[in-house]
């Protein structure tokens, strides 16, 4: 289905999503893929019976969205092919920051709280346990790991162009799944590799170092999260 039908609005709606993905990965791996078209304010995936394989993806510009929809309608993810349009409703978040919020009624509203807390809950805990390094919604990267991200990226930048690419500077939460959608956008993909002792780095193989210079130039600084810059550099071999 195509939102022909509806005005574009800064609010997305996917179906079709794999139910197996643990939430708290799902959305984590929505925001990786689809913060390349914009600033995202919020993602919203709810495990309920009615709401299973569905997510909303609010950003700060309509443009953001138009673009979302167009280019990721069909993308294999989780190995199943999204099923994108533009939302039906306003999101709450933007409603309040227009001025157009309207209370619903008071068992959504309960519902809503209930979420919130959830999630105020989930961030908490997240934050509380970034002691190794920076978390998904940490406001800062840790010193030492940044220092070390710092020394090993000065030292991979005397390796040649080869079709193998070092990744650095990773939220710790950060999945080989999370990666492969993001380069397997890009032609020659092969795979990921992730090692399980040291998270916070990856490496990606292409078909050819052409391929892999490509992915780089394209994906160099992508955020997974906000605080989270991807430094890229051909690894040594």
């Amino acid at each position: 289905m195509l939102s022909g039908d509806i005005p574009p609005n800064q609010t997305i709606y996917i179906r079709n999503l794999n139910e197996k993905v643990k939430k708290e990965e799902l959305k984590r791996s929505i925001y990786a893929l689809f913060s390349q078209f914009g600033r995202i304010l919020d993602v919203v995936a709810l495990k309920t019976e009615k709401l299973r394989g569905q997510a909303w993806v609010v950003f700060s510009e309509v443009t953001a969205a138009s673009s979302a929809v167009r280019q990721m309608q069909s993308f294999p993810f989780y190995d199943k092919p999204m099923r994108i349009q533009f939302a039906k409703m306003k999101s709450d978040c933007v409603a309040k920051a227009d001025g157009t919020y309207v209370p619903r009624e008071k068992k959504k509203k309960q519902e809503d709280k209930a979420a919130e807390k959830r999630r105020k809950a989930e961030e908490a805990h997240q934050t509380g346990s970034a002691a190794n390094g920076p978390s998904f919604q940490n406001n800062g990267v840790h010193t030492s790991q940044a220092t070390r991200h710092g020394k090993s990226s000065s030292s991979q930048e005397t390796a040649p162009p080869n079709n193998i690419l070092f990744i650095q500077n990773l939220p710790h939460e950060t999945t080989s799944m999370m990666l492969q959608i993001l380069f397997q956008q890009y032609p020659g993909f092969r795979e990921v590799r992730m090692i399980e002792a040291k998270p916070g780095i990856a490496f990606v193989e292409f078909g050819d170092e052409v391929q892999a210079s490509i992915a780089m130039q394209a994906l160099q600084s992508f955020k997974i999260t906000p605080q989270n810059p991807m430094a890229i550099s051909y690894a040594k071999k």
